[in-house]
């Protein structure tokens, strides 16, 4: 099993800047990619940003493309997702999972952190 444990959420105003953590734990060993999510009331689940712990390639949603940035410490086995220019539209609880080699789903998910944008 692993184990992703969110941290960095909170409370900021419209441009400015958070950087959430995501530490894997466990059999990380599992996991090929990382990526990151998001829920806003009311909204599906959608897709972020992730990476590749082997090599780094990411991927990004059109909507924080330019924006956002994710990256990864291989040593701490810890994912982070850079956000700058926060709009309020960027609020939501935001999840880190884990998804294994040649699977098109993630398996594992961690508890989430809020986000929360002010105009």
């Amino acid at each position: 099993q692993v184990q992703l444990v969110e941290s960095g959420g909170g409370l900021v105003q419209a441009g400015d800047s958070l950087r959430l953590s995501c530490a894997a734990s466990g059999s990380t060993s599992l996991t090929y990619r990382m990526g990151w999510f998001r829920q806003a009331p009311g909204k599906e689940r959608e897709f972020v940003a992730a990476i590749i712990w082997s090599g780094g390639i990411t991927d990004y949603a059109d909507s924080v493309k330019g924006r956002f940035t994710i990256s990864r410490d291989n040593a701490k086995k810890t994912v982070y997702l850079q956000m700058n220019s926060l709009k309020p539209e960027d609020t939501a609880i935001y999840y880190c999972a884990g998804g294994m080699y040649a699977a098109r789903s993630y398996s594992y998910w961690g508890q989430g952190t809020q986000v929360t944008v002010s105009s």
